[in-house]
């Protein structure tokens, strides 16, 4: 790599021998504590985003985006919520900033900080009977706040994973924020579950329709209840002190003074790679979490029918569905730890393509083909999501680490995630109540993951070493 005009180039360091232990006089992150810190931040992080995205199906549209047109109303619930994911590009280059110059604690500090306030604050808005469009406003503006939080979280915990792991178990350790999707997701969903199950509809109600009661005060109680997860993420994170390859970095006059302008000038190829690399997991999650709570609650009368499951049910399903996600996500350590990366993640690849195939003719089986649909759209989910939180680090020198995985990551959400589940309903009604459409544009997404892991380098063996990732 040759000078930039950010800082002179670092001299190559050697790498570390597998051997070779930490400094004895450095304080050192019991192995409970790394994996608590990594997993419980993100747990809390992706509590709180999916909490958002179960009430963009619940009751958001009714609350928030009143329309004569029910399509219209889920699909403008839809468009906030991708708005928070064209917000996470930014908090990627400020959280970055902060986590590449003054270290990764503070940072996962400030952005659970951020996150736990303005899922809080969507707690007590008024609706729009009360104040109007002014409380859309601010929906929207807590809805950013969110995104640009989550934006710094994932690459602060998955640096916090992969920075302190032993030789050969970085991937096994990666998979340890990872795993914050999938529990953030059962608990969200299985608290709306339980306040829904308290707040029972009238007789002869709707039972795919939440409860008066749940629209008018119970929706809030998950949203409350994140201050609370808030402060046992702070009081775990506050003990965490800084991996040694990071204060190697500080010690030697490595850090950058403008990372992100380091990333983009010398580190662009790994930007584009890891973005494509992350685009059908991305599609994948959102279209298997958003989008079918949607599809499966949609009566088969409607102007764009559905499975037609109650609420409960059909969530029952998923949280059946996301506990193969979590468990295939650890599954997923090992298997990229022996056979590496980029072998592991093509072949997974490959069946996200075959999936998004056999997409209808599973639906088509009736409630097992939708169980079984659901359980291998996760158990895919699971194996794909795992190795990301090893793969992206490893692309990146420890000086601009956090600022180019979280990048890569949160860029990934808006091309995958951000317009997904709006393609997808707009797929949806092009089809005629059928999602085949939907899945080819899964399929489509695989294939342009599948192109960039061909063009990647396996980073199995890259050491995180202060310095330039030969990478």
């Amino acid at each position: 790599m040759s000078a930039s005009a950010t800082g002179p180039a670092p001299a190559k360091s050697a790498a570390p021998s597998p051997a070779s232990g930490p400094n004895p006089a450095a304080p050192v992150n019991p192995r409970s504590r790394v994996l608590i810190a990594s997993l419980i931040g993100t747990t809390i992080e992706f509590y709180d985003f999916y909490v958002y995205a179960t009430a963009a199906v619940l009751v958001f549209p009714a609350l928030f985006f009143p329309s004569s047109d029910p399509t219209t109303a889920l699909l403008s619930s839809f468009a906030v919520f991708g708005a928070a994911m064209v917000a996470r590009p930014i908090g990627a280059a400020f959280f970055g900033h902060l986590g590449d110059r003054l270290g990764r604690k503070k940072t996962l500090v400030v952005s659970l900080l951020t996150m736990g306030i303005a899922t809080f604050l969507i707690g007590v808005l008024p609706t729009y009977g009360s104040i109007g469009w002014v409380a859309t406003a601010f929906l929207v503006l807590m809805r950013l706040a969110q995104g640009f939080a989550l934006g710094g979280e994932w690459s602060g915990a998955a640096l916090v994973a992969t920075e302190n792991a032993p030789p050969g178990k970085r991937a096994l350790w990666g998979t340890f924020p990872q795993l914050g999707a999938p529990l953030g997701f059962i608990i969200g969903n299985g608290l709306f579950l339980v306040i829904a199950a308290l707040l029972p509809s009238a007789a002869g109600a709707d039972p795919s329709q939440p409860s008066q009661a749940f629209l008018s005060w119970g929706w809030r109680i998950p949203f409350l209840f994140s201050a609370v997860m808030v402060a046992i993420g702070l009081w775990v994170r506050m003990r965490l002190v800084e991996a040694e390859v990071f204060t190697k970095t500080q010690e030697t006059k490595q850090v950058r003074k403008l990372p992100l302008a380091t990333v983009f000038q010398h580190h662009w190829k790994q930007l584009i790679l890891g973005t494509f690399a992350m685009l059908a997991t991305y599609v994948l999650f959102y279209l298997m979490t958003t989008f079918s709570l949607s599809y499966g609650r949609t009566a088969t009368d409607a102007a764009v029918p559905g499975l037609g499951y109650s609420y409960t049910t059909f969530v029952l399903m998923l949280i059946f569905g996301v506990v193969f996600f979590a468990a295939f996500t650890l599954i997923s350590g090992p298997l990229a730890d022996k056979f590496g990366r980029r072998k592991t993640l093509a072949w997974i690849t490959a069946g996200i393509f075959v999936f998004g195939l056999v997409w209808v003719p599973l639906i088509g089986l009736g409630t097992l083909g939708v169980v079984l649909w659901l359980v291998l759209g996760f158990t895919l989910m699971g194996l794909t999501f795992g190795p990301m939180g090893a793969l992206l680090p490893e692309m990146f020198p420890t000086s601009v680490r956090y600022t180019g995985s979280g990048i890569s990551y949160n860029v990934s959400s808006v091309l995958g995630a951000a317009v997904a589940p709006f393609i997808a309903v707009a797929l949806w009604d092009a089809g005629d109540g059928s999602p085949w459409l939907v899945g080819v544009y899964l399929s489509a997404m695989a294939v342009l993951t599948f192109v960039a892991l061909l063009c990647s380098k396996e980073t199995k063996d890259v050491q995180l070493e202060a310095g330039e990732s030969p990478a």
